[in-house]
């Protein structure tokens, strides 16, 4: 079985990804998702907030989701759902896609080119070392959103929240909205990974605490969780002795960081940034590997869909005129370099000979700036300025890179983000 463009993922932006490459040209498009329906993590996101960017109004999860589905059903783009990918393959010129599903057992499809939108995880208790017990009623807020807004079981009444996430915020008010009592919110970092508004209308707004520099150094419980002790973290991240507190309460949520999905991009031996633990892609969001593209937060994490969906049609667009042959395979490749407070860039990497007229480039920071601005160098020569008078973790920031400006760029491209005065 042979299919031009194979996306990985039926979220937001495999969805976005597979309409793009469609609109461009290419009929033979097939997407795999393993839930058994499309949309991904959207379906049990209830909240507002999403597509004021994309259509210029806001909606909910699963009803910027039914946009993109209504869309691709439209356009008849064949989709097989409870399908798992279990490899990811390149031998010679194609790529050799495995995956398994009940109806249709073990299928290995040929693939001109694929396109990774497996979306991202969240990082588990495992991974933080907290000392303690292991009773029931420790949940990732991802799951508990889960068992909250598609299943309707409420996990605890007397909640502690570690992590200032996104998700962290949105269900510290989902809980309260359900009747429970969030205690508070801890938050390892001195500033919140989540976006100010959500920090604003799901904390604020309902009187929970969020403390800053603090952690979970105990969990109490046999059966089931009876308390936790939090304690202040100095600049090393590590526990101040004399200043635990504790909680009595019967459910942890964690929301401590996200992890983009990328076991299928290892297998087929994508090259991954140590930074984002997503990929390493150029200017046409192509990974190290011909062919294979990669889009959404299986690239890296993002504070909005919106941008999943604008950088998605991206890759599905450049997979497109890949299999079309409509551009160049090789070119010199211009590496981007992040400094000061600027975290990575997406891309990693510009090519003269491919980028189109313009490119977008976004980063993070890595601390909270206020009176910044961010600069881009080509070489030793400025190419752009602009003042931002805040920019946080939490949210993403971009620059509009012109094709014009590679004229004044020969061995690198600098992006620097800092406090005015630095610079």
């Amino acid at each position: 079985m042979k299919h031009e463009i194979v996306i990985i993922g039926g979220g937001p932006a495999g969805l976005a990804a597979a309409i793009s490459a469609r609109e461009s040209g290419v009929e033979d498009v097939l997407i795999i998702e393993r839930e058994p329906e499309l949309g991904g993590i959207l379906n049990q996101c209830i909240h507002n907030g999403f597509g004021l960017h994309t259509f210029k109004e806001e909606l909910t999860g699963p009803e910027y989701a039914a946009r993109f589905i209504e869309k691709a059903e439209e356009m008849a783009i064949p989709h097989w759902v409870s399908t798992t990918v279990v490899d990811l393959a390149r031998q010679g010129d194609s790529l050799f896609v495995t995956c398994v599903s009940r109806e249709r057992g073990l299928q290995i499809v040929e693939a001109g080119a694929v396109v990774l939108a497996m979306g991202c995880r969240e990082r588990p208790r495992g991974a933080l070392n907290i000392p303690g017990t292991r009773p029931a009623g420790i949940f990732s807020a991802g799951t508990a959103q889960r068992l909250v807004n598609l299943e309707g079981y409420l996990p605890g009444k007397e909640v502690v929240i570690l992590g200032s996430g996104d998700i962290g915020l949105i269900m510290a008010r989902r809980m309260t909205l359900e009747g429970a009592k969030v205690k508070c919110v801890a938050e390892l970092m001195p500033y919140s990974g989540g976006l100010k508004r959500n920090i604003v209308q799901c904390l604020d707004d309902y009187g929970i605490p969020l403390k800053l520099n603090h952690t979970v150094v105990d969990i109490q419980g046999k059966e089931r969780v009876t308390g936790v002790t939090i304690a202040q973290v100095d600049e090393r991240s590590k526990p101040i002795p004399g200043t635990e507190e504790h909680i009595p309460c019967d459910t942890l949520l964690l929301s401590v960081g996200l992890i983009p999905e990328n076991e299928l991009s290892k297998a087929v031996g994508v090259e991954l940034s140590p930074v984002t633990n997503g990929p390493q892609v150029n200017e046409s969001l192509e990974t190290s590997i011909l062919g294979v593209f990669a889009c959404g937060n299986v690239l890296h994490v993002h504070d909005l869909v919106d941008y999943v969906s604008e950088e998605a049609q991206q890759a599905g667009k450049h997979a497109a005129a890949y299999v079309q042959g409509q551009r160049e395979v090789q070119g010199r490749e211009i590496p981007l370099k992040p400094q000061g407070a600027a975290r990575y860039t997406v891309p990693m990497s510009l090519s003269p000979q491919r980028m189109g007229e313009e490119t977008v480039i976004r980063f993070r920071v890595g601390r909270n700036i206020r009176k910044g601005v961010v600069k881009v160098f080509g070489d030793d020569k400025l190419l752009y300025s602009r003042k931002r008078p805040v920019m946080a973790p939490g949210e993403m920031e971009q620059v509009i890179f012109k094709r014009e400006w590679l004229t004044g760029a020969e061995q690198e491209i600098r992006v620097v983000a800092e406090e005015e005065e630095a610079q």
